[in-house]
């Protein structure tokens, strides 16, 4: 049994959860697999004056990382699974800043955990919430919540809607969202580390897509039927800067990858003539 002492309240309306405990300064467990959000969020930490002791880590199955950060010792891999009960008697928060590890269960009961979601829940939690949104018209943006034992599923601190547009791809609307991530973190980290905040459950429930869905999404049958604009949307949806999403298969079963660019015409410029 894990014992925590100067426990304090979070009120969420009628509810509340005791968290674990204040101490000077908070000690603070971010988790990410994200190098560019790391960099910004260590940014905003020292231009916001975040009173708290932050320790950084990344997935211990994040072969890049293993290599770019190896012997560095600000940011360092974790095994989450194996190590959460060190977790919970060491850090008074967990952040999960796009980090690719699921939380333990006893974990998120024994010490708050906090997530940085990349989806304006409730809609479209889970994997890629710019792709689903594209394709299926619900809402996207950013949302900060308390992790519970579902996936995405958490009180609301925190959200911001972003548009989506009819020349986005997968990787434009992703990078908006970002920003929306950042703005929000700059709104409210200080007030999450000192555990000052409330916070609002769902009107709804929402949908979830899963992995299986979004590689459901990439393999195109060229035998398919339906409007230009369902299909246009999914290859938007599949495109995503680099990354070879969308295919078909060959006669000879090779696959071939798919990308689309768009781009909004010019308002200062007419058509050719």
């Amino acid at each position: 049994m894990l014992e925590f002492a100067n426990t304090i309240t979070v009120k969420q309306h009628s509810t509340s959860r005791m968290i674990s405990p204040t101490t000077k300064p908070p000690r603070v467990l971010v988790l990410t697999d994200n190098r560019v959000l790391w960099e910004k969020f260590t940014q905003i930490v020292a231009s916001e004056k975040v009173d708290a002791k932050f320790t950084y880590c990344f997935s211990y199955l994040n072969k890049p990382f293993l290599k770019e950060f190896a012997g560095k010792l600000d940011f360092q891999p974790m095994n989450v699974k194996e190590e959460w009960s060190r977790i919970c008697r060491e850090f008074n928060l967990v952040i999960s800043l796009h980090g690719k590890q699921i939380l333990p269960p006893p974990m998120v009961r024994l010490v708050r955990c906090i997530n940085i979601h990349p989806g304006l829940n409730p809609y479209n939690r889970g994997w890629y919430p710019q792709v689903f949104s594209i394709i299926n018209k619900l809402p996207l943006g950013a949302t900060i919540h308390e992790i519970d034992e579902r996936l995405d599923h958490g009180p609301i601190i925190d959200q911001e809607e972003v548009p989506v547009f009819p020349w986005d791809t997968s990787l434009s609307a992703y990078n908006r969202v970002i920003e929306a991530e950042l703005n929000l973190l700059r709104k409210t980290l200080g007030a999450i580390v000192r555990g000052e905040y409330s916070t609002r459950r769902p009107e709804q429930e929402g949908n979830v897509n899963r992995q299986a869905d979004f590689r459901g999404l990439c393999r195109l049958n060229v035998s398919e039927t339906g409007t230009f604009g369902a299909f246009l949307d999914r290859l938007r949806a599949l495109t995503h800067g680099e990354y070879h999403n969308a295919y078909f298969l060959d006669d000879r079963g090779r696959k071939i990858f798919v990308k689309v660019v768009l781009e909004p015409e010019d308002h200062n410029h007419g058509h050719n003539p």
